[in-house]
């Protein structure tokens, strides 16, 4: 595979005539329009399985988990020429591609797990090397195994020219900060991997059997689990140049930022036990996406952790997404300084490119 800048280093023959509309989403999904037999390979698991729908919608198939359907997907899930077709109007217009959560395999034993990352992996970065100008991409690692997900992070980056890698929320009974994942931060850093942190396997979600309330509630809570878990766990101060964005705008950190700024100072002695440092030192040294879906959270977002550190992401192709990328930022009527940040340059520093690398300026 060719890397990231050879595959985007000479663009100007690809721009489209369109300046002003120039957007990077840090947040789209995609998945192989087949799938292998993973449960007769490895055996019984919560596998997931696609079921095409060939008669009355044959743009539709069913993400079966096991025995049950897990969620309905239609053809721009896995047709890249489709979500090429749904995103032409936006211009100069890059996905920044990640495999769906569900797809992570924590729960499996690590050496299945590597063999799915790296079949998600190949088809991810083939993707991106036959539409270099519409697609990035972040791999997929066994995470419960930090060994082999260093070994499969070296290959997504210098092998599979991918921009960095997505993980969950949690790793199983790891949360964000547990050392057995600091060789993994540590090896990330010295790669220059962008970490994108998705919420997966929803805290509390067996309290939440109806009202959708694991997406609602359990999502948000995820979100800020992992953030608070990496700023006092101490992430941040032993991996300054780690670089990590999180999903839906921070989750539920952002409303929740007083009284976690309130519990440190009353209780230090319960809070502070890893690190002594303010949690507002480290507002701006990492990266939130904009999927907020109220321009006044978005507003707070920018003023608490700054608009160079929130980046356009959309949960394209799924319906608690944004249907259109960046409507809501482009309906603000925001300083253009603060437009362009939100809508590219905020992802450029992420993925530590310049706009020379995509658009060949």
């Amino acid at each position: 595979m060719q890397s990231l800048r050879a595959l985007h280093g000479n663009r100007s023959s690809l721009c489209l005539n369109r300046p002003g509309l120039r957007s990077i989403d840090i947040h789209t999904h995609i998945l192989p329009r087949d799938l292998p037999d993973w449960a007769a390979r490895y055996g019984p698991g919560d596998w997931i399985s696609l079921r095409h729908q060939e008669g009355a919608c044959p743009a539709c198939a069913l993400m079966v988990q096991g025995d049950r359907v897990f969620r309905k997907i239609e053809a721009n899930c896995w047709d890249e020429e489709e979500r090429i077709r749904e995103t032409t109007e936006l211009g100069e217009h890059l996905q920044v591609l990640s495999t769906i959560p569900v797809l992570f395999h924590y729960w499996a034993p690590a050496a299945n797990a590597l063999d799915t990352s790296r079949f998600l992996n190949d088809h991810l970065a083939e993707t991106v090397q036959r539409h270099p100008r519409h697609f990035l991409g972040l791999g997929t690692l066994p995470m419960q195994d930090p060994d082999l997900a260093c070994r499969e992070l070296e290959r997504c980056v210098t092998d599979l020219g991918l921009s960095g890698v997505q993980i969950g929320s949690h790793i199983n009974q790891w949360n964000l900060n547990d050392p057995a994942l600091h060789g993994f931060y540590a090896h990330a850093e010295s790669l220059g991997a962008s970490v994108f942190v998705h919420p997966w396997d929803m805290v509390g979600q067996e309290k939440m059997d109806r009202y959708w309330l694991p997406w609602l509630v359990g999502m948000p809570a995820e979100s800020a689990l992992a953030i608070c878990s990496m700023i006092f766990g101490g992430i941040f101060e032993k991996f300054p140049q780690l670089r990590v964005a999180f999903a839906h705008g921070g989750g539920s950190f952002p409303g929740g930022l007083g009284r976690i700024v309130r519990g440190y100072e009353t209780r230090p002695d319960l809070v502070a036990i890893d690190n002594p440092h303010h949690p507002t030192s480290y507002l701006g040294k990492f990266w939130v996406d904009s999927l907020v879906h109220d321009p006044h959270m978005l507003r707070y977002l920018m003023e608490i952790v700054g608009s160079n550190r929130v980046a356009l992401g959309s949960d394209y192709p799924f319906p608690l997404g944004e249907s259109r990328a960046g409507t809501l930022i482009r309906a603000m009527n925001l300083e253009p300084e603060q437009e362009k940040d939100l809508l590219y340059r905020s992802a450029l520093q992420w993925l530590n490119l310049k706009e020379a690398d995509l658009w060949g300026l």
